[in-house]
């Protein structure tokens, strides 16, 4: 199947989180959308890497994406390495994206950066003739663009997800060991304190705010958008 965007992310949720919106938007213009977890996130404080799966796959149904996929590296220590980048260019090649969304190039977790820079190396040498991974034809993205998580960046481009943040904030929490449970006996986190879906909110409300609309989602690109008309900025 192809896909007109394929999301990476390397924990199960970093997606929900951060671009969520952006895919619900997508896919509300007949858009294929995918995900592609790097890690089940078995190092979480919470819950477990078999409830991280049927969370990932509940989140997956409420979003209605087309494809969703996990490789299975390991939570906080995989490597940018040929290994890791094959994995990730197969799946590249499988899928054909037009657009990938990648984690941020830097942040509070230390997977997040490291996963940014995989991604965009794999998808550099996905294009590449002579890197041979059987059946599978060289493909290289038109464009990896980086959501932004933790740490604020200052956005190259915001997506207004006014009419699909209802629905973000279901998709997050169905990832519910994550995140504020009274009743939760598990130890403290700093996503699972109540005061984080104010931050949440905060962030997508900023990011609206600054292209006059309620609720955004920011994204980073490495390299120069080609414009093809500045009279529909």
């Amino acid at each position: 199947m192809k896909l007109d965007i394929l999301a990476f992310a390397a924990h199960p949720d970093d997606v929900e989180l951060s671009c969520s919106g952006t895919l619900f938007h997508h896919l509300a213009m007949g858009k294929k959308v995918g995900i592609v977890d790097l890690t089940r996130g078995e190092l979480g404080t919470r819950g477990s890497d078999e409830l991280r799966d049927l969370e990932a796959t509940n989140a997956s149904k409420i979003m209605g994406i087309h494809a969703r996929e996990n490789l299975r590296m390991a939570d906080g220590f995989f490597e940018v390495d040929k290994e890791n980048q094959l994995k990730i260019i197969e799946l590249i090649r499988k899928y054909q994206p037009e657009l990938v969304l990648a984690n941020a190039i830097n942040d509070r977790h230390i997977d997040h950066g490291r996963a940014a820079e995989l991604v965009h190396q794999a998808c550099f040498l996905s294009g590449l003739v002579k890197l041979e991974t059987g059946d599978l034809k060289p493909w290289r993205p038109k464009r990896i663009m980086h959501y932004i998580q933790d740490y604020f960046m200052q956005p190259d481009v915001i997506v207004d997800i006014t009419p699909w943040f209802e629905k973000k904030k279901a998709c997050i929490m169905a990832f519910s060991s994550q995140f504020y449970n009274p009743e939760s006996t598990e130890p403290e986190t700093p996503i699972s304190n109540a005061s984080f879906f104010k931050f949440v909110e905060a962030r997508s409300r900023e990011m609206g705010r600054l292209i006059g609309v309620e609720f955004g989602e920011g994204f980073v690109s490495k390299t120069p958008l080609n414009l093809k008309d500045l009279t529909g900025i």
